[in-house]
């Protein structure tokens, strides 16, 4: 049976014109003008879509949003904001909205909104449970089984479900296109084309024909009409990767693109709409970038609608064994090599590196070995002259218990201060490891997240664990 659609909007006038639209359009349409009606209609009938103003005559939008996301079945929720209130809108997409509409917007924007949402409900992928076996560790490209990449995967499946744009950060060789791919891949987009576009290596003075194409004859060379990669996404996702590396010039039109949706060539007489979902990256600070004015304020703040930070490999624990392992057999097949397995010394190698150049270095490792070495272990003097270099600092690795890796205490805790530890087991050690980092960061749990390098959730979830396994 199909669901209405509930519009919450207390202009009367604006209301009669959303309603009368979306009616000749085919649907079913109920209408409130503040939160108590809603939330009464909401208890009486099933909706799949709230059309949501946020400034309503008895409460804050953002109030009923919450209660709609926290039901058992929720309905997705586009938000209607003042052009003067865009921050609002991004808290509510940060919150959960599907979407976000800007007054005033026209017929077509409206019933873009509404298509594209209901079209991501009959496609949309489930929410991945935080207990959920991954066959192999794989997701969308991805392996790991790690709590950090736990919560990205969840993230990517929450993300997928929404048209809200992306702001991905991390070191370089995280992943960051890998989740770009797999954010469109279970989109309503996903039979659209992904457009991947790398900022930094095109020359600035060719940028801007890159991502809005040219007309013949509009500069020097430009000997045919060039599409740009914003009109060949169309109907897709445009992934612009090293964005903070792209001139500020550039930044001013890519800015009026978001807020628009038209591009305008090179050489080009009129604008034209695109329909294109943005996806960005970088491996630097953006704020930072933001505050040596190398990239434009208000352009982060339309950019970074959900944020997403790829962790880096260090980070990961187990997933670094995981990684190596699959790999090696993998590259060994194509390389018609009989390498099967790595061996205990290189393993605790790979756990104690750094891995500054991150999944992306440890790959490379993989390949070099298998390309110029045979056998059917991958042994120490095999790997190359930067890993090498670690088998001295192997010596003082702990080993950890059967089926974890192995873990570096030497270089975080002292040889003297060993014995504060015996006797303890090894949750009990990070608990205890944690909490001291927490008091350090005066009770604050997102900082000491930074400090130790994982998401917030991560901690508040351990921290759940403890309160249930010690009390």
């Amino acid at each position: 049976m199909k669901m209405p659609l509930l519009l919450v909007e207390d202009t009367s006038s604006l209301a009669m014109v959303y309603r009368s639209v979306l009616e000749k359009a085919g649907h079913e349409v109920v209408a409130c003008d503040t939160i108590a009606c809603a939330r009464k209609m909401i208890r009486q009938t099933g909706f799949g879509l709230v059309l949501l103003d946020l400034s309503l005559p008895d409460g804050d939008g953002l109030e009923l949003m919450d209660d709609i996301l926290r039901q058992e079945s929720p309905a997705k929720v586009i938000v209607i904001t003042a052009n003067g209130s865009i921050n609002r809108a991004i808290e509510a997409m940060r919150m959960g909205a599907f979407d976000f509409l800007v007054k005033p917007f026209d017929e077509k924007k409206l019933l873009s909104a509404v298509e594209n949402t209901k079209k991501m409900q009959e496609t949309a992928p489930a929410v991945l449970r935080s207990d959920e076996p991954l066959p192999d560790g794989a997701f969308q490209g991805f392996l790991g089984v790690s709590d950090e990449m736990r919560d990205i995967y969840r993230m990517i499946c929450n993300i997928g479900r929404s048209s809200a744009t992306v702001f991905i950060t991390g070191e370089s060789g995280t992943g960051k296109e890998v989740a770009a791919e797999a954010i469109h891949a279970i989109s309503s987009r996903a039979k659209g084309p992904f457009v991947p576009l790398n900022c930094g290596a095109i020359p600035a003075d060719l940028l801007e024909s890159e991502v809005f194409g040219h007309l013949k004859g509009s500069f020097t060379g430009a000997i045919a009409n060039k599409l740009g990669a914003a009109e060949a996404a169309s109907g897709g996702t445009l992934f612009l990767d090293e964005i903070c590396e792209m001139d500020l010039r550039l930044q001013t039109k890519l800015l009026r693109f978001l807020e628009t949706s038209k591009i305008q060539p090179v050489g080009a007489v009129a604008a034209r709409a695109v329909d294109v979902r943005i996806l960005c990256a970088t491996n630097r600070d953006p704020l930072e970038e933001v505050r040596a004015g190398r990239f434009r304020e208000d352009l982060y703040y339309r950019l970074h609608v959900v944020p997403m930070h790829m962790p880096p490999l260090r980070q990961r624990g187990a997933d670094i064994a995981l990684i190596a392992e699959q790999t090696l057999r993998r590259y060994a097949e194509e390389e018609g090599k009989l390498f099967q397995r790595i061996s205990p010394e290189v393993m605790r190698i790979f756990n104690a590196y750094e891995w500054p150049g991150n999944v992306r270095q440890l790959l490379n490792a993989i390949r070099n070995v298998v390309v110029l070495h045979d056998g059917v272990m991958v042994l120490p003097e095999m790997l190359p002259a930067e890993l090498t270099t670690l088998r001295a600092v192997t010596d003082k690795v702990v080993e950890a218990p059967a089926g974890l890796p192995a873990i570096a205490l030497a270089p975080v805790v002292g040889e003297g201060d060993i014995g504060q530890f015996v006797g303890l087991t090894l949750a009990q050690m990070e608990q205890r490891f944690i909490e001291v980092t927490i008091a350090e960061c005066n009770g604050s749990v997102p900082e000491a997240a930074r400090m130790l390098g994982v998401s917030p959730s991560t901690l508040y979830r351990k921290r759940e664990g403890w309160k249930k396994a010690f009390g």
